[in-house]
């Protein structure tokens, strides 16, 4: 299994004129352009997730370099390597026991039909996986199922981005703040992960 691409979100006018309704908001798009993100299949995803976690973006990207050389993403490969091959990629036992336990989810068709089930239930569904908290769960469901209302405030890079643009000073009022770009939240975000990049 590979990373590739299952397609992409890609901005509607409808959301765009929703979201420029808040000028802060407004200048995100007009500086970066409609917003667009590629969706990507869900094991991987999680993998990639759970290998970021508390990680620099640039150590994450190393330890998933190699943990996509050494199994190319196969659940039955991750399995092989176990917690001590993990462990000689860079991963901590945690997250190369919670990488086992997604590669057995994937195995057993748990991770399957997530389409399916509205955001509630996929939530419920991985965070019920060792090791995948809400976190890992909003990033598959924006970037994997390309749910358009995920606001993610346990990101903290979202939430800095929120509070340094408009002012505030908890992440109860970044919560608050999705409240006005419902039901285009995901996209939101997406703009304040953007400006945070750039």
């Amino acid at each position: 299994m590979s990373v590739e691409h299952l397609g992409r979100v890609v901005a509607s006018a409808e959301a765009l004129e929703h979201l420029a309704r808040d000028p802060v908001m407004a200048g995100l798009v007009a500086r970066h352009g409609p917003y667009s993100w590629g969706l990507h299949p869900v094991f991987p995803s999680l993998l990639r997730a759970v290998v970021g976690q508390q990680l620099s973006n640039a150590a994450a990207r190393t330890i998933f370099a190699r943990l996509k050389r050494a199994t190319d993403l196969e659940p039955e490969r991750v399995l092989e390597l176990g917690e001590e091959g993990l462990r000689s990629l860079g991963l901590a036992y945690a997250k190369g026991r919670a990488l086992l336990g997604i590669a057995r989810a994937e195995l057993a068709g748990e991770l399957a039909g997530l389409e399916r089930l509205d955001d509630a239930g996929v939530m419920r569904r991985l965070t019920a996986l060792a090791g995948v908290g809400p976190w890992t769960a909003q990033m598959v469901l924006i970037f994997s199922l390309g749910r358009l209302d995920v606001w993610p405030t346990s990101d903290l890079g979202m939430v800095r981005q929120a509070q340094r643009l408009y002012g505030l000073t908890s992440r109860a009022e970044v919560e608050e703040l999705g409240r006005r770009f419902a039901p285009y939240r995901s996209a939101a975000a997406h703009y304040l992960w953007t400006e945070g990049d750039s």
